[in-house]
């Protein structure tokens, strides 16, 4: 049953990080370095994969749409994050909190699916070398993207329809930085809400199909790699998609830490942490763990900075 003193509530309050001012100053500085870091090295990767004509390949399609993601990802999250720090704004309205949630659940949701599709496109390049050209075609390569955030936001549009239509009671404010589904089902007036099960199957739904496709892709891979005869061959073949591999890895163990135990978010102050370190780290991570290895993009980088020495 619903709470005696539901109340409609048209505003929540940020707690964050509540430290001393000195503290807040310094991860105001901190956060803004990295929120400009991500930003510069993703929009880099994306003009350089948009203006290099030898980049113009699924591969690179592939990871120019990662780090446009991962540009409205961040820039979803640590403006408001950045506003608390420095001034202390911690009320976020009803709307403004819905529509930032909306769109981190939509990104999540796409990230699932398109880091799915490039497994998939791993698979083609190791298992079907002689039919990669014909099967991953650019064509195919921006149906997939096209596909990964038409599914992640549709399937948010309804969670946040559910999360937005419950009753809230008491108080309004939420352990957490930013507007996620664990703290504001938290405040709501029952324990087991429409909106939480249908947040759990649609989550359910999008995370297990695309870690499954994920791991099927690899497996195939695996298999194919272990037959090549020769180590150096093996290795090659391997090196291919060890930064794909390593990006789902690191995407899959934040996913667990931060949603198997969704009530841990609201009474653990970690479980913040691993969030923070989720939303800044990794989009910082996955330009330089997909780039720095890649002379193909390095070469193509330095041609379009216009630099007339290699890059290391």
């Amino acid at each position: 049953m619903r709470g005696e003193n539901a109340t409609q509530v048209s505003a929540f309050v940020l707690l964050g990080f509540p430290t001393g001012p000195g503290l807040q100053l310094l991860l105001f500085l901190l956060f803004l370095l990295a929120y400009l870091f991500v930003l510069v090295e993703n929009l880099t990767i994306i003009l350089t994969v948009w203006g290099s004509a030898s980049l113009h390949r699924p591969m690179y399609c592939f990871l120019g749409s990662l780090s446009f993601l991962e540009v409205w990802y961040v820039s979803d999250i640590l403006p408001k994050m950045l506003d608390g720090f420095l001034l202390q704004h911690r009320h976020i309205s009803f709307v403004g909190c819905m529509t930032q949630l909306y769109f981190f659940s939509s990104l999540v949701c796409t990230e699932c699916v398109l880091l799915a599709s490039m497994a998939y496109d791993r698979y083609v390049a190791i298992c079907h070398p002689l039919r990669y050209q014909t099967i991953i075609t650019m064509g195919q390569c921006v149906r997939l993207v096209a596909f990964s955030f038409a599914s992640g936001f549709s399937i948010s549009a309804v969670k946040v329809y559910f999360i937005s239509s419950a009753t809230f009671c008491g108080s309004n404010v939420l352990n957490h930085f930013f507007c996620d589904v664990s703290p504001i089902l938290k405040l709501a007036c029952t324990a087991f809400s429409t909106a939480e099960l249908v947040d759990f199957v649609l989550a359910f739904v999008i995370l297990v199909f695309s870690l499954v496709a994920t791991v099927l892709s690899y497996g195939h891979i695996t298999l194919a790699v272990l037959r090549i005869p020769s180590a150096t061959g093996r290795w090659r073949a391997f090196s291919t998609c060890a930064s794909h591999l390593t990006v789902v890895t690191i995407f899959y163990t934040a996913m667990i830490f931060m949603y198997v135990r969704p009530q841990a978010i609201d009474s653990r102050s970690s479980n913040k942490l691993i969030s923070a370190v989720y939303t800044v780290l990794t989009p910082i991570l996955n330009p330089l763990i997909y780039c720095l290895r890649n002379a193909e993009f390095k070469e193509a980088l330095r041609k379009f900075l216009g630099l007339s020495h290699p890059m290391p």
